[in-house]
C-alpha cells in the first residue's frame, strides 16, 4: 500500500490516534501545507517514517537528521514516533485545525 500524496498546495488531513494529544486529538481535521517555508523544529508535521513507508503520521519535528527529521508525538504515554521507527521525511506542515475547533496550529518550542 503506498501512501496518499498531498496533491494540492493546502490538503486536508484527518487525525487518527492519541499520539498527538493534547495538541491533536483523534478525530481533529487539519490542513497540510505543502511547500512554502522551511521546517522548523517544534513545527507539526506530515511525515513517512523510512522504516515504515506505508505509514502516513502527524508528528512534531524535533530536530532535521540523516537528510529527514526525527519526529516526537506530543504525549508522553505514546511512543510511536522516531523513538520507535527512526528517521521521517517530512511532506507537509500543518498549518491549522479546522474541524472539530477551528484554529492555528503554532509551533512548540523544544
Amino acid at each position: 500500500m503506498s501512501v496518499p500524496q498531498l496533491r494540492w498546495p493546502l490538503s486536508p488531513v484527518l487525525v487518527t490516534g492519541p499520539s498527538m494529544s493534547p495538541t491533536l486529538r483523534h478525530g481533529d481535521a487539519v490542513l497540510v501545507r505543502r511547500g512554502g517555508r522551511e521546517i522548523r523544529s517544534g513545527d507539526v508535521v506530515i511525515a513517512v517514517f523510512r522504516s515504515r513507508p506505508e505509514l502516513l503520521v502527524v508528528k512534531r519535528a524535533v530536530r532535521p537528521t540523516d537528510g529527514g527529521w526525527w519526529v516526537y508525538g506530543d504525549n508522553d504515554l505514546v511512543t510511536d514516533d522516531s523513538r520507535a521507527y527512526g528517521v521521517a521525511d517530512v511532506i507537509g506542515r500543518v498549518v491549522a485545525r479546522y474541524w472539530p475547533r477551528p484554529g492555528r496550529i503554532p509551533p512548540r518550542p523544544l
